[in-house]
């Protein structure tokens, strides 16, 4: 089995970034095309009449800095595979479920795999958070790479 086009979501953390490095072997291996995401959750009442009217000048400004810090996230984690010389496309993308965006860009770019990484939480936390990573291994039939460390 071979794969050609697999999908990497980055959040900026350490477990993130050595999925980067677990995928850009396999890339290398395969010679496979990268495609690194970063997601903003998106406020859900964006699409509301009401929210332009109201929504606060630092609420925007969040925003705004979530794409900043998600664009630097995915040039630290590009650099990655440049340095072992793999392209790498990045995109910054919006949603309101961080799971739902990261199947559906694997949907729209034909990903055959997926390498993320889980900070493993448990018990409350994992109840009170969630997990993304379990989140997607439930939401699609695409192979999922998960690393823990």
């Amino acid at each position: 089995m071979s794969y050609q086009n697999i999908l990497v979501p980055v959040d900026g953390s350490k477990i993130s970034f050595s999925a980067v490095k677990h995928a850009v072997e396999i890339a290398k291996l395969f010679n496979s095309r990268l495609t690194l995401i970063s997601l903003v959750s998106e406020d859900p009442f964006t699409d509301a009449d009401f929210y332009y009217y109201y929504v606060s000048a630092p609420m925007k400004e969040h925003f705004i800095q979530a794409y900043a810090n998600a664009e630097e996230i995915l040039k630290q984690a590009s650099e990655i595979a440049y340095a072992a010389g793999v392209q790498a496309e990045t995109k910054v993308l919006k949603s309101v479920l961080l799971e739902e965006g990261i199947v559906e860009t694997a949907k729209q770019l034909e990903t055959d795999l997926i390498v993320m990484g889980s900070h493993g939480r448990k018990g409350f936390k994992k109840w009170r958070l969630g997990s993304v990573a379990t989140a997607v291994l439930c939401s699609t039939e695409l192979p999922v790479m998960v690393i823990k460390s």
